[in-house]
């Protein structure tokens, strides 16, 4: 079956003529990005060029993917906007909400009871407005997302931060928070600041055990976690064309980790294999008819320094299987220097757990790869020395793979297989132990590795690495073990070494699935009824956010100065707090909880001005709200790096928080900021993050002149009388300070529509 096949003709039959009229108003050769940015302009045809970092652009993408953590959150703001159906073409998958414990069915089987009315509240919301379905078991939204509905030259946005694996087809695909989810599912433009542009150059090819992960994994300790922000990152090459269609959605997937707006690559003969082996043979004749469109135009790789903001070349001939971490995804080590680094660093060198799987390593290719690796346990007379696991990505691909005999050989090494979804990768895992929160190692094929991400276990080192690295040094039980080069003893007392890895790209015999999990919408929901309980503890209806009261705003209340990397599970964390998703006031009880206190080292420690006491980060705010007090968050570099998590902007705004100042933000959070009515500041001056005092009562001021490129300034009144007066920054446009105004971007929205 091919989705959205009209919808994909009519992109592709006015493709030529806007890249045409682009490349007169750019005046220049273009690159793959450029192309289709401007074949997505909502204006149509481009009658101006655009400044890149600086222009605001108006886009009209072609279609919306959720998941079911963000799409409870994206569903009950489009139940406010007034429309009858979605106007372009959506999905919604549940992947997010499935414990990974015990083994896949009875996982499943969990999740379906725990949850039945969330997934009641999604099917019908989407049986009502005309969105798609993948029912739970179905598969991760991104790995179905690319079996089913990315396209070369397409542009989508999704209520995850991983959207982005779409580029290894081709697309634009892109992150954002639900309230942007709504504006597009609503008929409206979508905005994006016009990104920069970074291109990868890749020579050479991949051999051994080197996997195209390890391309990621290097850029990224290249990059690091903000080295893309507010850039697009394309890669070409040889080394491009000449690695698979999932293999390129792997290193767009993990982009996300280096902040990168998206990361894409352009049409080849590999997506074409793919797009026609997962049953879209049309989309790969379409897509050949405009071949010359969906690459860069020659002119730019040949001379990417001219074209490309900044330019990076890796010889994947010379690449080395790399692992990445602890604790952040962008510490990057070859494996030839892990027992070093190891020793220097006092990492614990036993592994105890190997997994691999999620959206970012889940494609055919990944497990026949790993298959390689654990046929050698037997073959060898070894034992697999760490507890290993294998999450699928969809049921396509599982059912493929147990057709073809791999589950049996991953069964025979004692694996452990969860059920198609998110699970550990997100926090969902409940691994026995975890509690006691010993120091220990894992290695995963996942793509983020925060503290706490995985487990829960602060004293959980994780370290990213490819499927066949994991499997390996599962099979080792030894971080610092190099498949390369190490041996390994038999049962027998012999030294053996472990062959590369060896895997297809396609299953030869094609895949196969017996019911992939895809529930159409009804032709006409108008009598579909969407119904929430009002005691229910999961969903809860929105109620609109007030709009800004027209004055300054004085006598704010620090609630924190959080300290260090504050990423979005920080601030509203995932795990077992995914339950309440679907409830804004519930789930706020988890609002910055996982942030470091500035001023006494701890987490969700702080004090309460109205008490003089400590407490917990909910509870006090809460106390603010009660006395109709605002209150201000404070935080460091790259705030709000990681998830797409509309809740960590949803959450402060709830509870009465007003603005949000930091040194600098990650790009979705910054946005999502805005889209709440928030205030999302940056110190002008980086070292005035250090002038602000535990007991400050802070003034925003200029507000009533609120304009695009003017400061505001921020009193901190302290309380030995003294004040200071900084500047703060912002990126806020026309159309935002409305948004602000407003209270929220869906106010408007809402205006427009019943109105």
């Amino acid at each position: 079956m091919v989705f959205d096949l009209e919808m994909i003709r009519k992109v592709y039959a006015s493709f030529p003529g806007r890249v045409s009229a682009a490349r007169k108003v750019v005046g220049r050769p273009l690159t793959l990005t450029e192309k289709i940015l401007y074949a997505h302009l909502w204006q149509g045809d481009a009658t101006e060029s655009f400044e890149r970092g600086k222009s605001y652009v108006d886009f009209a993408p072609d279609r919306v993917a959720m998941q079911d953590a963000t799409a409870q959150m994206a569903l009950l703001q489009f139940m406010q906007a007034g429309r009858t159906t979605v106007a372009v073409p959506s999905t919604v998958h549940c992947d997010h909400l499935i414990v990974a414990k015990d083994n896949s069915k009875v996982d499943l089987d969990r999740a379906v009871h725990e949850s039945s009315e969330v997934y009641d509240f999604l099917a019908s919301v989407s049986n009502k407005y005309g969105i798609g379905f993948w029912k739970p078991g179905a598969g991760i939204i991104h790995q179905v997302v690319l079996e089913n509905y990315a396209f070369p030259g397409g542009m989508m946005i999704g209520t995850d931060s991983h959207t982005v694996n779409a580029g290894g087809l081709g697309m634009i695909a892109i992150g954002v928070g639900g309230a942007d989810a709504c504006d597009v599912m609503s008929g409206l433009a979508w905005e994006l600041k016009m990104p920069k542009l970074i291109g990868v150059k890749l020579t050479g090819k991949l051999n051994g055990w080197t996997a195209p992960k390890d391309v990621i994994l290097k850029v990224a300790g290249i990059l690091t976690v903000k080295g893309g922000t507010g850039a697009v990152v394309e890669y070409f090459g040889e080394g491009a064309t000449s690695m698979s269609c999932t293999g390129k959605g792997t290193i767009c997937n993990m982009g996300a980790e280096i902040g990168a707006t998206t990361s894409t690559f352009g049409y080849d003969d590999s997506m074409s294999r793919y797009l026609k082996a997962t049953g879209r043979a049309e989309v790969a004749a379409l897509a050949d008819g405009i071949r010359e469109h969906l690459t860069a135009d020659a002119e730019v790789y040949a001379n990417p320094e001219q074209y490309f903001d900044q330019v990076i070349e890796i010889n994947l001939s010379e690449l080395e299987p790399h692992l990445n971490g602890p604790f952040t995804p962008d510490l990057a080590t070859p494996i030839s220097q892990m027992k070093e680094e190891a020793a220097k660093n006092g990492w614990p060198t036993k592994v105890e757990v190997g997994l691999i799987g999620s959206c970012t390593n889940s494609s055919y290719e990944d497990i026949s790869r790993a298959v390689s690796l654990a046929k050698q346990v037997n073959e060898k007379g070894l034992k697999t020395k760490a507890e290993f696991m294998i999450t699928p990505g969809s049921e396509q691909v599982r059912y493929t793979i147990e057709r073809d005999g791999f589950l049996d050989i991953f069964n025979g090494i004692g694996a452990k297989v969860f059920a198609n979804a998110c699970g550990p990768c997100i926090g969902m895992w409940d691994r026995m132990g975890a509690e006691k929160q010993e120091k220990n190692t894992i290695v995963h094929s996942f793509n983020r590795n925060f503290a706490k991400r995985a487990d829960g276990n602060p004293n959980t080192y994780a370290f990213v690495a490819s499927p066949e690295i994991v499997t390996a040094l599962a099979i080792a039980g030894d971080l610092s073990f190099n498949p390369l080069t190490d041996t390994l003893t038999n049962d027998k007392g012999e030294q053996v070494k472990l062959d590369p890895p060896t895997g297809d790209e396609l299953p030869a015999r094609g895949f196969d699935v017996e019911d992939a999990g895809y529930q159409a919408p009804a032709a006409d929901g108008s009598g579909v009824q969407v119904k929430v309980d009002p005691a229910s503890k999961r969903l809860q209806l929105l109620d609109p956010f007030p709009a800004w009261e027209g004055t300054d705003l004085r006598g704010l209340k620090l609630l924190i100065k959080a300290k260090g990397k504050c990423t979005t599970d920080h601030i509203s964390m995932a795990g077992p707090w995914l339950k309440f998703r679907g409830h804004l006031d519930n789930i706020s009880n988890n609002l910055l909880i996982g942030a470091v206190n500035f001023f006494n080292e701890k987490t969700d420690n702080v004090k309460n001005q109205l008490t003089g006491d400590y407490g917990a980060v909910p509870g006090t705010q809460r106390a603010y709200k009660a006395a109709g007090i605002g209150s201000i968050v404070v935080g460091d570099e790259n705030y709000g790096e990681g998830s797409s998590r509309e809740h960590a902007a949803m959450e402060p705004r709830h509870l009465g928080v007003r603005a949000v100042l930091v040194k600098s933000f990650a790009r979705i959070h910054e946005t999502n900021l805005k889209k709440q009515g928030m205030l999302a500041l940056t110190f002008a001056e980086k070292s005035d993050y250090d002038k602000i005092l535990e007991d400050d009562s802070i003034d925003i001021l200029g507000l009533t002149t609120f304009s695009p490129g003017e400061p505001l300034q921020i009193v901190l009144n302290h309380t030995d009388g003294s004040s200071d007066t900084i500047l703060a920054n912002h990126s806020y446009n026309d159309q935002q300070i409305e948004w602000f105004k407003a209270g929220a971007a869906l106010n408007i929205i809402r205006n427009q529509f019943v109105s």
